[in-house]
């Protein structure tokens, strides 16, 4: 089995494995694959009820990963999620006790109701993977996968992440209600007990990290890469966008790209595949003009007039033999 067809593999067997409590969002199921396999982070963005804290749960049974779960409060400190140093009267010497973020994947339920210093504490540990307290550094568990949600509709009490931070974040997704059929699915999956107590893992934590490396070397041709660049650069000439996507907007459609590729069994990225991440990977990224807001212009719609204007590479410009890996 090639690399590509062994990412394909597990990630097909993670997929219908958490398929049987989440129903319906197989493509926000891969989502999270793709941020997993790029080392990545993912904010998900939704109204309560949706199925947020279940999807992380049944994502780190399927991959039999350490999980915890932190509620973002107003008054949580910085200290509480990295952890702290205790005295030990025995040893006359301070301890370091670690913080629920020594997780491979972490739930960062409401992010947007802790303070600053929380969010920013949070943030780094996420950027470099580390936490350092009392000038010791800690190195986190890999694979590490934050998950931040927050409530996009009730804003009383929260302290909105800056745009800087956001941009932190590898993709932004939302769940969405489901529609009647996968909803009464859910009603009868959930009657008797919950599915997620039942849920056995699928894979291995040092599995993904093989993944992880292998997702790194897929194929991306120089005609694909220039239509990555020229979506990129039209968000900063845009009229409706007073801030485009930086070039970590660019590093990110890039190897969620070849992560999409990856998982669904090629060693090469197409244009398709650029495309469909184009909202996730660069929406979040965006800062648009008052002017296009007034008249209900989002983000995402704009991005997808973009994609309309800028020409997808044809076939013959940028196909090659499926290079040999």
């Amino acid at each position: 089995m090639t690399e590509m067809a062994q990412v394909a593999e597990t990630a097909n067997r993670i997929k219908a494995n958490v398929a049987r409590v989440i129903v319906g969002k197989d493509e926000t199921v891969e989502l999270l694959l793709v941020a997993l396999l790029c080392e990545g982070h993912v904010l998900l963005e939704d109204v309560p009820g949706i199925g947020k804290t279940t999807l992380a749960k049944a994502l780190a049974k399927s991959l039999d990963s350490s999980f915890q779960r932190i509620q973002f409060t107003p008054d949580l400190l910085p200290g509480d999620i990295t952890g702290v140093s205790v005295f030990n009267q025995r040893t006359a010497d301070f301890e370091y006790r670690a913080g629920p973020l020594f997780a491979q994947i972490v739930l960062a339920d409401e992010i947007n109701r802790a303070g600053p210093r929380t969010q920013a504490a949070l943030l780094e540990a996420m950027e470099e993977r580390q936490v350092t307290v009392d000038g010791v550094t800690h190195l986190l568990p890999r694979p590490f996968l934050v998950l931040a949600t927050q409530n996009p509709v009730e804003l009383e009490g929260t302290f909105p992440l800056p745009e800087a931070q956001v941009d932190r974040f590898l993709l932004r997704v939302a769940l969405g209600y489901p529609d009647e059929g996968d909803e009464r699915t859910i009603l009868r999956r959930f009657r008797e007990a919950n599915p997620l107590a039942d849920l056995a893992p699928v894979a291995r934590a040092d599995e993904i990290l093989d993944l992880q490396r292998a997702v790194r070397q897929v194929f991306v041709h120089p005609a694909v890469e220039t239509y990555m660049l020229r979506l990129v650069r039209a968000t900063r000439t845009d009229e409706a966008i007073q801030l485009g996507a930086s070039p970590r907007g660019s590093l990110a459609l890039y190897r969620t790209s070849q992560a999409l590729a990856a998982i669904r069994g090629r060693c090469y990225v197409l244009p398709d595949d650029v495309k469909r991440l184009l909202s996730p990977a660069l929406e979040h990224r965006l800062m648009v003009s008052s002017r296009a807001r007034v008249r209900g212009r989002g983000a995402s719609a704009i991005l997808q007039e973009i994609a309309t204007r800028v020409p997808v590479p044809v076939e013959e410009s940028w196909s090659v033999e499926e290079p040999a890996l």
